[in-house]
């Protein structure tokens, strides 16, 4: 028996050992990551200097209490500030880097209700499944936090005329990730912009899984040209060292003075000195037009597939974030475990969305040998699919 619990549906597979786009499971077999462990290893697999970095601070000091000065925190939250009036809150996650969001956002506003989106995933503890807007993650753990709202994403008129003065926040994902890798309208978001600085209402931005390069700007807020109030990391942050942030205007700080939140591993020296690293690799003019170059070859890629299989319904998505939406669940599953088979590991999103997220360090060949392996396997999934159809109408 396992002495663990069931929450995770986990394949037969280990994976053992990883070099930089690559891993390899129990077997030896070796796969092509275009997972990144679900956004996480933007740099790959034992880069040196991340290996480097972390050995030479365990030396030093694992971790201390957040009562004493920590340069290291100080650190990494210069360089989340990237030249603006931000200032950083650490934790060991995103999920409770929103749950600190949320703190704040009612603090700072005296007000309870928050508006987030259909589709939505903010992460699993309390508040942030309660700011998800999804009923599979809710069932079973109801009643959820109150004064949450939920309107369709994408659409401004049913926000025009739910916002009001008693709201604290609106909180949204600039490209939904577990909902299907559903990117928000530049337009849209404008007017969301607009609307909460007409009614003092706080904008949450959760860049878990958008933020530290992963849509070829450093944050995926950078593309619409807005200033949130309030953003979150995480995934990207510590390329694989739990890690997560929240960062907001320096105007909010006073409302998280000594006693308001805390977290005893939060902003830990090891995840600091990793962070710090990863943030100086990633937020450099160079890397982030590499990673914009890739995106535009993966993508460009993809809609060739797409006008070529019918298999393929359509493709969306920012940078190294792409979907490939497909037509059932079932087809979808079946194209997961063949990709697993031919070597190149992918993920879900939603129930119909094949979602590709290979580390920001992916070469131009292994775009093409990933791009190969998804053409093999629609091929033939559509060469089994109409020989099916033949033997049915032969019937």
């Amino acid at each position: 028996m396992s002495h663990l619990f069931p929450n995770y549906k986990r394949k037969e597979l280990a994976l053992i050992k990883g070099d930089k786009n690559r891993l390899t499971d129990q077997s030896g077999k070796n796969y092509l990551d275009f997972t990144s462990g679900i956004g996480v290893a933007n740099l790959g697999y034992n880069d040196p200097k991340l290996n480097q970095v972390l050995v030479e601070q365990s030396k030093l000091l694992w971790h201390t209490p957040n009562l004493y000065e920590n340069q290291l925190q100080e650190e990494v939250a210069k360089k989340l500030a990237n030249g603006k009036e931000y200032v950083s809150y650490f934790c060991n996650s995103g999920a409770e880097a929103n749950e600190a969001a949320i703190k704040l956002a009612r603090k700072a506003t005296g007000k309870s209700k928050i508006i987030t989106f259909i589709n939505s995933f903010h992460g699993r503890t309390y508040g942030a499944m309660s700011a998800t807007g999804q009923n599979s993650i809710h069932t079973g753990f109801e009643p959820l936090v109150p004064d949450f709202v939920y309107l369709p994403f994408n659409e401004i008129e049913p926000l025009k005329n739910e916002i009001d003065p008693h709201t604290a926040a609106v909180m949204l994902e600039l490209i939904q990730g577990e909902g299907g890798v559903l990117p928000a309208d530049e337009s849209w978001i404008q007017a969301v912009q607009s609307l909460c600085k007409e009614y003092g209402v706080l904008l949450i931005i959760d860049e878990i899984q958008t933020g530290i390069g992963r849509t070829g700007n450093f944050y995926a807020h950078g593309y619409y040209q807005i200033e949130p109030d309030i953003f979150t990391l995480a995934k990207g942050l510590g390329n694989g060292i739990p890690v997560g942030a929240m960062v907001g205007k320096a105007n909010l700080a006073a409302f998280f003075g000594p006693g308001s939140h805390g977290s005893t591993f939060g902003g830990n020296n090891l995840a600091m000195s990793v962070a710090s690293i990863v943030v100086e690799r990633i937020n450099h003019p160079d890397f982030l037009q590499e990673v914009q170059n890739r995106s535009q070859q993966l993508f460009t890629g993809l809609n060739q597939l797409a006008e070529k299989n019918k298999l393929i319904k359509a493709v969306r998505g920012k940078g190294l974030m792409l979907g490939l939406e497909f037509s059932d669940q079932e087809t979808l599953n079946v194209i997961l475990d063949q990709l697993e088979i031919e070597g190149l590991l992918a993920l879900k999103a939603g129930q119909t969305v094949l979602r590709l997220l290979p580390p920001l360090t992916v070469t131009e060949t292994e775009i093409d040998e990933g791009l190969m392996i998804i053409e093999h396997v629609l091929n033939n999934l559509a060469s089994r699919t109409l020989l099916s159809k033949k033997e049915i109408d032969n019937e």
